[in-house]
């Protein structure tokens, strides 16, 4: 009995490198593409590369990163594990399907507004998000950038993150603690998005815990990729919407540190 403990312990071990092995790969090839895509960027539209604006840095970081880096990693371990996608379930999401996303919009969004006060009462700092100043100082982009959570962000980062990460982990512990594992490492990979303290930081990466956790609770209850891929883009898509409101009626405020895109 206490070789077989230890065999399953060695195997929890080394299934856990490897998630956050996957978690690194997939920021490190998202580095690496911003050069190609750069480079296509400023063929395209003539633009030296050392002149390319903070908005179009922003979109090659999206398109490098989410479009491409993430989805190349699943598909290359899927591929590896000699399943293919089938070892992600995807469909259109059906009627039952559509109350998942309901509710994990709403426990999402509903959570982020009670963190909100309670930081606000506490007077606790959150990080900056540079997509969020981004985006603040130029709300003319918010539309798109709001368009691409459902393109981009949402499917990328849940294919990679639920779908692959938390997918091998469940093989090993069982749904909560993969849904918990795959979210302590979803989390801290936003911190490349941040500006500020490291406190801040550590605040803003303990906000994006809570919607992590939701969205890998929707995968596990609907065994559908689609359906945390489509609320984890509705709630970023929303934040956006809030921030171009602010842009429109008042000075803007903190909200943005609560990106987690």
């Amino acid at each position: 009995m206490e070789s077989a403990t230890s065999n399953d312990g060695g195997s929890q071990a080394r299934a856990v490198l490897v998630a956050a092995g996957l978690a690194l790969l997939g920021i490190a090839v998202g580095v690496v593409a911003t050069i190609p895509v750069a480079l296509a960027y400023s063929s395209l539209t003539s633009t030296p590369v050392d002149e390319i604006s903070g908005v179009a840095l922003l979109g090659i970081s999206l398109v490098s990163l989410q479009g491409l880096a993430f989805p190349l990693v699943a598909w290359a371990y899927v591929t590896r594990r000699g399943e293919g996608w089938s070892f992600v379930p995807a469909s259109l999401p059906s009627l039952g399907d559509v109350k998942y996303v309901v509710g994990g919009y709403v426990a999402s969004f509903g959570g982020l507004v009670v963190i909100s006060v309670l930081l606000t009462v506490f007077s606790v700092e959150a990080a900056s998000n540079t997509a969020g100043e981004t985006a603040l100082q130029n709300p003319g982009i918010i539309p798109y950038l709001a368009v691409l959570q459902f393109l981009l962000v949402g499917p990328g980062e849940e294919l990679l993150f639920r779908g692959v990460i938390q997918g091998s982990l469940r093989e090993h512990f069982g749904a909560w603690p993969a849904i918990l594992l795959a979210s302590l490492m979803f989390a801290p990979i936003h911190i490349t998005a941040l500006s500020g303290g490291v406190s801040a930081m550590a605040v803003t990466i303990g906000i994006l815990f809570l919607p992590s956790i939701v969205f890998g609770y929707l995968y596990e209850k609907t065994n559908n990729i689609v359906v945390p891929a489509f609320t984890h883009g509705l709630y970023n898509a929303t934040l956006f919407g809030v921030t171009y409101l602010q842009t429109q009626v008042e000075p803007a405020q903190e909200l943005v540190a609560f990106f987690p895109v």
